[in-house]
């Protein structure tokens, strides 16, 4: 499998240098710091966090400030409102984003999950493509997993990830094969990290020698390239994957609003 292109990697927008003081409006100041202790742990994916009420008195702001704060981060997929119960931590065990960055759906018959088959689970040097979208230094220790998805037993998508090792410790094919859940929760309940953001580029390319025989095509059939790199709290790369998609009889969905 060829290296990464680096323009494949996607990248962060460029930030604008301020000319002067940064004016930040309250609810988004309440924002940040709510942000600041989910990713301390202070409260637990799928857990209950404070009432508007105790947070408004926690902070010495209004609960609409309060308010328009968590809704924010429940639009962003952080926080998960339930009525009558209350507000809390989204987690990727939630049916309804557990597979949130997969956007790939069938041309007949329902969604569902697909099949997953680990091939690999190597820890090696970072190649420089890899180092920089995860910002890690030249040479630091990666993981490196080559998996399938499947549906009605024929593969549809061959996925390529790239993880730091430090956060992953431990974190082999084996044990990714016996979670039963997503891999992103694996990823949130046992080593802490929770995938919160995800940038994509998207191109077609041909089928090479390898990802033919994975994904059982002839080499040169059509496959949609997803490069993905996926961010956890305060912006922070933790996942580079490239995937390709069988779209003979699939198709790549988004919404826009």
């Amino acid at each position: 499998m060829p290296a990464l292109p680096s323009s494949d990697i996607p990248e962060a927008p460029a930030v604008a240098a301020a000319s002067g003081p940064a004016f930040s409006p309250l609810y988004r100041q309440i924002k940040a710091l709510l942000v600041q202790s989910l990713n301390g742990g202070e409260w637990k994916p799928g857990e209950l966090i404070p009432s508007e009420q105790d947070l408004a008195a926690r902070f010495g702001v209004s609960q609409g400030t309060v308010r328009k704060a968590i809704d924010e981060l429940a639009m962003e997929n952080l926080l998960m409102r339930r009525q009558g119960r209350g507000t809390f931590v989204a987690t990727h065990a939630e049916q309804n984003i557990q597979y949130r960055f997969l956007r790939l759906m069938p041309d007949k018959g329902p969604a569902g999950g697909m099949e997953r088959r680990f091939i690999d689970c190597r820890r090696m040097r970072a190649p420089a493509e890899v180092a920089r979208a995860l910002e890690l230094k030249p040479g630091d220790s990666v993981l490196q997993i080559h998996r399938t998805l499947s549906r009605d037993g024929r593969p549809v998508v061959f996925d390529e990830i790239w993880l730091p090792a430090v956060p992953f410790k431990g974190l082999t094919a084996d044990r990714l094969a016996q979670y039963a859940g997503p891999m992103y929760g694996l990823f949130e309940t046992e080593f802490g990290v929770r995938m919160i953001r995800a940038e994509e580029k998207i191109r077609a390319v041909a089928a090479d020698e390898w990802s033919a025989q994975v994904l059982q095509v002839p080499v040169g059939t059509p496959l949609l390239s997803v490069a993905r790199l996926s961010h956890t709290y305060h912006d922070k790369p933790v996942e580079l994957r490239r995937g390709w998609y069988d779209t003979s009889a699939h198709y790549y969905r988004n919404e826009l609003n």
